[in-house]
């Protein structure tokens, strides 16, 4: 296919699709830059929505720029661009986070547009989902997904999942009594009608999901305490498919790996028609986040833990102005 031509149009649209990525409460703790003379797209950090609580590393900032990136470069393979990406490039510049260059037409090799159509259809679900097996062959596809990415994706036994449950309820109790966790949580989450109308960001009331009656599934109850009219409440499963995403290492490099294997994970999924729903809740927990590991994989650093399975897709969320984001230099 013929590249498209790279005017404000095709670059606005590029970067409308990386913003569809998930991030931590919906934060979108991201900006882009396009040097037109270049033909490269900056992806930056946006510090002024990092979560001083419940993220102080930043890991989780840069894992939602990491699934951003991998949604640009989806889209420019799908414009017919080839995308050369480099991590961290300035260590002068620390928010200068990667740059997508592109550098021609897409080689038929980079196989990166077909994943293009999960991209608008992917939405976080905070529903339950049925107790039907994933297959096996689905599963092995999801590992192949986030090895092409460098990370490693795990499904682990069933005693595991039952420990990351109980590690997920503890944080559950730790978050409760944490006043400033509970601060990052009310800034991000929109109740009521005016709150959801006026927002571009965070997690809106309407994308909560059901208020669990029963079941194990770790779905993050984001309203707390807080009321919300006509919400339901619902059985979940009881025995959730979990799957933890991890790293050789743990520095920044490593966690934009982790957001990009992520992402290219939940598009791959979202093809496959899976739901898909993602939870930290116990990785934001320095004395819980090693216990989560698997003591027998080659693993060393899990990013994220996955739930997938059948049921209803998630609601639309709200997403920031493009041109709030993106700045386009000659």
């Amino acid at each position: 296919m013929s590249a498209q031509p790279l005017d404000t149009r095709t670059v606005t649209a590029l970067v409308g699709d990386a913003t569809a990525a998930p991030s931590m409460h919906n934060a979108q703790p991201w900006k882009f830059r396009f040097l037109a003379a270049d033909r490269t797209f900056q992806v930056r950090a946006d510090p002024e929505r990092a979560m001083p609580h419940a993220d102080p590393t930043t890991r989780a900032l840069h894992i939602g720029c990491g699934a951003a990136l991998f949604n640009l470069r989806v889209a420019a393979a799908h414009a017919g661009w080839e995308p050369a990406t480099r991590l961290l490039p300035d260590p002068a510049d620390p928010e200068l986070l990667a740059t997508v260059d592109l550098t021609g037409p897409v080689r038929p090799e980079t196989e990166l547009a077909p994943l293009y159509p999960a991209i608008s259809r992917r939405h976080t679900s905070r529903r339950p989902f049925s107790d039907e097996d994933i297959p096996r062959a689905v599963q092995d596809a999801l590992c192949g997904a986030a090895l092409r990415e460098g990370a490693r994706l795990l499904f682990p036994s069933e005693w595991h999942v039952e420990s990351v449950l109980d590690l997920v309820q503890d944080a559950e109790g730790r978050d409760a009594s944490d006043p400033g966790r509970l601060e990052d949580l009310v800034h991000w989450t929109r109740i009521g009608a005016d709150a959801v109308a006026a927002s571009s960001d965070g997690i809106p009331d309407y994308a909560f999901g059901p208020r669990k009656r029963d079941g194990r599934a770790p779905v993050r109850d984001f309203a707390g305490r807080r009321p919300v009219s006509n919400r339901e409440v619902a059985t979940f499963e009881s025995k959730p498919h979990l799957a933890l995403l991890g790293t050789t290492g743990d520095w920044p490099e490593d966690w934009l790996k982790a957001g990009q294997a992520m992402e290219r994970v939940l598009l791959e999924a979202t093809l496959d028609g899976l739901a898909t729903s993602l939870t930290s809740h116990a990785l934001e927990w320095r004395e819980l986040r090693w216990a989560v590991r698997d003591p027998q994989s080659a693993m060393g650093f899990v990013q994220m833990v996955l739930r997938l399975g059948y049921g209803e897709p998630g609601p639309v969320t709200p997403r920031r102005p493009v041109d709030d984001v993106l700045d386009i230099e000659p």
